[in-house]
């Protein structure tokens, strides 16, 4: 079979949707399917075409990383991925605006297309005048509509009655993803760490974490680490200043996926504050390396995350926060925690068994594409 997906953003960026992607394209690949992968030139000296994991990677230009960029780049994308959509058997949109490309390129080849809605752009632009009949439209052109928590099922459901949108959850490769020698030097004697792999994004919460903090240092003996960049870091380094906690707290910028393991593995807990939330990748990966996670209750994270794996808290709420990560940490249950969270990973959220529904779904869709044809010739 032969895959043609587009995606905004691809490693070597670094975060959920990039992780996701590339280790479902890298699993099809390596059970024999050709995957051609459009993405976008979104850092300076990355090659126009390399070959990772088995996966033909193609990139073009991206101006910005914003609306107006990522439209840009869906534009100017459009040639090679019509070129790549004549030998293809299926085209996969991996975000919003991947979809046009797929739109246009089935005009060459009338290949079936898939769409998959990942993020909280999706639902912060749900209700919008302007974007609302474009998800619609958009919703409606594809042979199968995938979304990573029931949430943005639900709301993609709304925007196009009698449309189906299949709540799948994203995957975690779990041979990679797994516990593994700690790379941080462990914290001094009796002292709990706290990991955050967070881009510093308003909708990631890190905030509320960093205003929680004193109150959990307060009880326990605690330091956090912090993996990820993004335009609040300055603001938040400010706010651990004055707040007087500089001495719990390390920012440690953004990290390339493969050392990931062994950072979740040299912590005690992961947090993850978020405002907004599809089915966290990175919680998904914590859990995989027997990690127990705290979370807001928000989104897709509910779907992941119990108390039989950590627990939940209010989003927004310092307090809350505090309470449930120092209930957590004096359980004397991370051990217990982190290990079934990594079983539940390996039993519902391997990469292979999502590698494995997509190919299923590439099937159906493919037969009922040819069944059309046949019917209309």
């Amino acid at each position: 079979m032969n895959v043609l997906m587009h995606c905004v953003y691809f490693p070597p960026e670094v975060g959920g949707l990039e992780s996701h992607v590339y280790y479902l394209c890298k699993a099809m690949a390596e059970r024999g399917h050709r995957v051609d992968m459009v993405t976008s030139l979104s850092q300076p000296g990355i090659p126009k075409h390399e070959v990772m994991g088995g996966v033909n990677v193609w990139r073009s230009w991206m101006p910005a990383r914003n609306t107006a960029g990522w439209a840009a780049h869906a534009f100017f994308s459009m040639p090679r991925f019509g070129r790549l959509a004549a030998r293809a058997d299926v085209l996969h949109a991996q975000d919003i605006a991947s979809v046009m490309p797929a739109m246009v390129a089935q005009r060459v080849r009338s290949a079936p297309i898939v769409t998959t809605y990942h993020t909280s752009h999706f639902l912060k632009r749900a209700d919008s005048p302007f974007w609302r009949p474009i998800f619609r439209r958009f919703l409606l052109a594809a042979d199968h509509n995938l979304a990573a928590s029931r949430e943005i099922a639900a709301v993609g459901e709304a925007i196009a009655p009698g449309t189906s949108v299949e709540p799948l959850t994203n995957g975690v490769e779990t041979s990679f993803f797994c516990r593994t020698e700690p790379t941080l030097a462990p914290p001094p004697e009796g002292r709990f760490r706290l990991i955050l792999p967070r881009r510093l994004f308003h909708k990631n919460g890190v905030e509320y974490f960093v205003r929680a903090l004193p109150l959990i240092a307060a009880r326990v003996d605690v330091e956090a680490v912090v993996i990820g960049e993004g335009p609040e870091r300055d603001a938040l380094e400010r706010l651990v200043g004055e707040l007087g906690v500089q001495d719990r707290i390390t920012f440690m910028g953004a990290r390339p996926n493969a050392d990931m393991p062994g950072l979740l593995s040299s912590g005690d807990l992961a947090v993850f504050p978020s405002l907004m939330e599809a089915t966290s990748v990175a919680a998904l990966e914590a859990m995989s390396c027997e990690l127990p996670v705290a979370a807001s209750n928000v989104g897709g994270l509910p779907e992941i995350i119990s108390d039989q794996v950590g627990g939940l808290f209010e989003s927004a709420n310092p307090e809350a926060l505090a309470a449930k990560v120092v209930a957590l940490l004096s359980s004397g249950s991370l051990r217990a925690l982190g290990a079934e969270g990594r079983r539940r990973v390996v039993a519902n959220w391997s990469n292979g068994r999502l590698a494995d529904r997509h190919l299923e779904i590439y099937e159906q869709v493919i037969a009922r594409r040819q069944a059309h044809l046949r019917e209309r010739a």
